[in-house]
This record gives C-alpha cells, sequence and structure tokens, in this order.
C-alpha cells in the first residue's frame, strides 16, 4: 500500500516525473522496509536480535531505538544519493547538456538522434 501511494500521491505531490515509477517502488519500500527492520529486528516481534561478531553474542534490541538507528541509515541513504546525484546532473548538465534542441525535440528524437523511422506514417 505504501509503494502504491508512493507511484500515485508521493508522485503527484512532488511533481515528479518519474515514468518507471523508480522511487515510488524502491525508494518508498525500501524506506519501509528498513525502518520495520528495526521494528521487527528484537526478542519480542521474533527477531534474532543483532549479532555482535567480536564478542560473540547476540545482543538484545530495544525497538525504539533500533528504529532510530535504522532511520539514521535511511537518511544517510538519502543525502549520500541526493548529493551523488547531484554532482552527476551537474557533470552531464555541463558536458552533454541535457535537452536536445527544441526543433529536433518536436521532429522527434528517432529520426534526429537515431536517423530511424519508429512509425511508417
Amino acid at each position: 500500500m505504501v509503494c502504491f501511494w508512493g507511484v500515485t500521491g508521493l508522485k503527484k505531490l512532488l511533481g515528479a516525473d518519474d515514468a518507471l515509477d523508480v522511487f515510488g517502488i524502491h525508494g518508498i519500500g525500501g524506506i519501509l522496509g528498513a525502518l520495520l527492520t528495526g521494528v521487527f529486528n528484537g526478542f519480542a516481534m521474533g527477531g534474532t536480535g543483532i549479532i555482535d561478531y567480536v564478542n560473540n553474542t547476540i545482543v538484545t534490541t530495544e525497538m525504539g531505538p533500533q528504529v532510530w538507528i535504522q532511520a539514521q541509515a535511511v537518511l544517510t541513504t538519502l543525502v549520500w544519493s541526493g548529493v551523488v546525484a547531484f554532482v552527476c546532473y551537474k557533470i552531464v548538465d555541463l558536458t552533454i547538456g541535457l535537452r536536445v534542441a527544441e526543433d529536433a525535440e518536436r521532429e522527434g528524437l528517432d529520426t534526429t538522434s537515431h536517423g530511424e523511422k519508429a512509425y511508417n506514417l
């Protein structure tokens, strides 16, 4: 349900141009899954806890602190991904540009960029 909201409600709310609904499915679903890992990891919810490989023990976790740790990881991932995507965006913008000429777009990119016709009209 959250992923469905991501591809319908959130996309409209942000005015995003995500033709393949990548963020709505993988981004929103991944965020929810990461946060719910903190919920279901504890013994009280049937989880296995966290394995401490250094001391060879299993650490019992409380739900609140573990969800907070998961939320910090989600925020770190969002910031890191946003910064790297922006840097890549600017590199493309400064080197080859982000858009084709308006007349080429009007004629059709299949003809102007690839030299082929998509439809026999």
